[in-house]
């Protein structure tokens, strides 16, 4: 357990032998669904994935509570539940539309993975941190799905770091580019 500056820890607020991990877990569920519910009312993109991730990382980073340990089998049905949600996005017209789009859908996602690999490796040697870390948190993937890979190596929170921190800033000025190009005729084809 991580020392706590004032000294209160949650475990002090339950009987002798009762279940503190339950009631982590469930401290740090209210806290990023809550986070996750004010984060909706932004109107960014992804704000309630966005506001539970800070919601539960100020809990996580206060050092009251312990590390919350999820039981066994909880990323499988997370990562299974993400691919499912991913999965009926994908519709007929993704397919039809995926016929005109596959050279920019190759290209981009080749242009990513390649800029992704070469600022992964810089980064690790020009500031010394672990290349597995930089790898995939300069990787195109998603917020929860490159952490649950940086999870099955050991390195999600790190991981969850570097894509909330790019995440947080890509919705908060990605937005705002978009709306002073687009009296310039951007989104105009």
């Amino acid at each position: 357990m991580r020392p706590s500056p004032s000294g209160f820890k949650l475990k002090d607020l339950l009987p002798a032998g009762a279940m503190p991990s339950l009631m982590t877990l469930l401290v740090y569920a209210l806290a990023g669904t809550g986070m996750g519910l004010l984060a909706m009312k932004t109107g960014i993109p992804a704000a309630p994935l966005a506001g539970a991730l800070i919601g539960a990382a100020v809990v996580s980073m206060s050092g009251r509570l312990e590390i919350a340990e999820w039981p066994p089998g909880t990323r499988t049905a997370l990562q299974i539940g993400i691919g499912t949600v991913i999965g009926t996005g994908l519709t007929r017209t993704s397919l039809e539309q995926l016929q005109d789009l596959w050279k920019p859908a190759v290209l981009i996602t080749l242009t990513l993975v390649m800029t992704g690999l070469v600022i992964g490796l810089w980064t690790s040697r020009l500031l010394g941190v672990d290349p597995l870390i930089t790898l995939l948190g300069a990787a195109p993937g998603g917020i929860s799905g490159m952490s649950l890979v940086g999870e099955d190596y050991g390195v999600g929170a790190a991981v969850a770091a570097l894509h909330a921190v790019r995440l947080i800033t890509v919705l908060l000025v990605l937005p705002l580019v978009v709306k002073l190009l687009t009296p310039l005729g951007l989104g105009n084809s």
